[in-house]
């Protein structure tokens, strides 16, 4: 299989893993089940790739990290509307 192929392949896989997630706690209005550590430590990561490509000049990397980025702060935005531990 051509690398690129694989790359882009493994890069939408991963960015659209959290959407269904994302989608739920939109419909249910409830993030008990989401840990904030692990949002903050994937954000994290996440936000690295997205330097990492740029430093090596490699869109697919950029686009779909970025991407992977949008979705789990959006996430992460849901976690701290929706949190009723914190009222």
């Amino acid at each position: 299989m051509n690398e690129n192929i694989l790359g882009i392949v493994a890069g939408v896989l991963t960015s659209v893993s959290m959407i269904p997630q994302l989608i739920k706690v939109i419909r249910e209005k409830n993030v008990e089940d989401i840990s904030l550590l692990m949002l903050l430590v994937l954000i994290s990561g996440l936000s690295l790739w997205v330097w990492y490509g740029f430093e090596k000049d490699e869109l697919p990397i950029i686009i779909s990290n970025a991407f992977a980025v949008l979705v789990n702060v959006s996430l992460l935005i849901c976690y701290i509307i929706y949190n009723k531990k914190s009222r």
